[in-house]
């Protein structure tokens, strides 16, 4: 029996996004042999988790624990995870299971994070019953084995953290897409996603990355963070035009029914792409022009996070490129105000809870 409680911060209703999270105790899933238990150190603080806590995508269930960039050590390991041993430091990201059965058109190809018996990492119903699923703003976590992840020793865990979704989110469209040398690769907002976006473009070896935002504000920092290019959307004239067919892949991060999509669209080089990662409340996109697509043979998609073998590669180039996010920890104490601060838009680029009583 384990000698340690799975308490964290819980919202129980869509008011809890506004800083109202209570600290209790919650019942994580079932124990089985494929789990392991997180003594947690750090979670970072996603966009997904306020627009959870509010019923932002349906209805939330209640009470939450939300939070699915985890980084601690494992505490327990079950018989069949071989992995992963205890007292390693450990990440756990946005998904906690799949079917896993060799069968699965999409497990048995390595696409686990789009098997229909997908189930997040907080606020799921486990598809085989064993209970619902609970985050990282707490002090211990419950995840099945093959979604938990070691960390690569030259990563630091307020640096690892906000990889496991923010970082992970962008990496796998931009692996799949054929980010690389010889493209030009736009990055649409530099927020938590779209700073990591630059960074991993840049990493992946793209001849050119272009940072594209709505404020000239922070066209300092994305240069810093290795953008050869910015456009600010509000600011700059003409900025379509004058950038027409430069770009052969964007990854956008942006979620607003708001945004100028027409003329994101307008920068695509002939044959290129468009991948959509952020995701508004409700799912709404502004309308597409069909006339742009047909006559630049333009293609627009979606990705949904990472699978797992796309998780582990990311930390390897991570650690082997020495990859590091602009991140600014809080203590877990203080996490009703962070997420104030987060819905305000002033992290740069991306809280990370620090949970000092287990470091």
């Amino acid at each position: 029996m384990a000698d340690y409680k799975f308490e964290g911060w819980l919202g129980k209703g869509p008011e809890s996004v506004q800083g109202k999270m209570e600290w209790g105790a919650f019942e994580p899933k079932t124990w089985t042999e494929n789990d392991v238990d997180i003594q947690i150190t750090h979670c970072g603080i996603c966009g997904s988790d306020l627009t959870t806590l509010k019923s932002g995508w349906g209805p939330t269930i209640y009470p939450c624990c939300v939070g699915h960039e985890i980084v601690g050590k494992a505490v327990r390991v079950g018989q069949n995870v071989k992995h992963i041993q205890a007292g390693d430091r450990v990440g756990v990201g946005a998904q906690a299971t799949s079917c896993q059965k060799p069968d699965c058109p999409h497990c048995s190809i390595g696409r686990e994070n789009y098997c229909t018996e997908f189930a997040t990492t907080y606020c799921a119903r486990y598809p085989d019953g064993s209970g619902i699923s609970y985050g990282g703003y707490a002090d211990y976590n419950r995840s099945p084995g093959p979604f938990v992840f070691k960390i690569p020793d030259n990563i630091a865990s307020e640096a690892a953290a906000p990889m496991f979704c923010a970082g992970a989110t962008v990496f796998s469209p931009l692996k799949r897409n054929g980010c690389g040398p010889g493209k030009t690769v736009g990055i649409v907002g530099i927020g938590g996603l779209g700073h990591f976006g630059v960074l991993f473009a840049k990493a992946l070896g793209a001849d050119k990355v272009i940072a594209v935002s709505r404020k000239a504000s922070k066209r300092d920092e994305a240069l810093a963070l290795g953008a050869d290019q910015y456009i600010a959307t509000d600011d700059d004239e003409d900025w379509a035009a004058k950038n027409s067919r430069t770009v052969d892949l964007i990854i956008n991060t942006v979620s607003s029914a708001k945004m100028p999509l027409d003329g994101y669209l307008a920068l695509l080089n002939v044959g290129g792409s468009l991948i959509q990662v952020g995701n508004p409340d409700g799912g709404q996109l502004p309308t597409i022009n069909a006339f742009p697509l047909i006559m630049n043979n333009i293609k627009v998609g979606g990705s949904c996070i990472a699978s797992p073998s796309e998780i582990n590669e990311m930390l390897k180039l991570a650690s082997e490129k020495n990859i590091k996010p602009l991140v600014e920890t809080r203590p877990m104490e203080d996490a009703n105000q962070a997420i104030v601060d987060m819905g305000k838009g002033l992290a740069r680029y991306r809280y990370v809870l620090v949970n000092t009583k287990n470091l």
